[in-house]
């Protein structure tokens, strides 16, 4: 969640030079110029790819939940950061914060989120519930 999601990325403008753990390619970079920063509210989830539940692949993997599995069309949760990684194939949900920005990502057994679930009300709770099912 939040700085471990831009952890498994391959780095971070943030700290050039030092690798993150690389399941995902590419550099997290600063948001947007013209955005505040950090980017500190609630925020609008928008599935961009694969089906609601947020299962990128349609399930291959997933198990039978995904993070997105019964939130809604489009949940609101709540953000902190300055920092995003590009919007890329595990790219499930991104939000609106000067363009489109990622906000969860699936691959396999591998979830992450940009906004804090824990701090994101029933929404929140929900995807942190969807973990636990999957880990079951």
């Amino acid at each position: 969640m939040c700085i471990g999601f831009q952890l498994l990325y391959a780095g971070s403008e943030e700290n050039p030079g030092v690798a993150g753990l690389g399941v995902f390619p590419g550099t997290v970079a600063l948001l947007p110029a013209g955005e505040k920063h950090p980017q500190m509210q609630w925020n609008q989830l928008m599935p961009c790819r694969g089906p609601a539940d947020g299962r990128a692949d349609g399930g291959n993997g997933a198990g039978p939940v995904g993070p997105l599995s019964g939130l809604g069309e489009k949940p609101w949760v709540y953000f902190v950061h300055s920092y995003a990684p590009p919007i890329g194939p595990e790219t499930v949900a991104v939000c609106d914060y000067g363009g489109p920005v990622a906000a969860v990502v699936v691959r396999d057994n591998v979830w992450g989120a940009q906004f804090h679930p824990e701090k994101s009300g029933r929404s929140g709770l929900a995807m942190l519930a969807n973990f636990v099912a999957l880990a079951a």
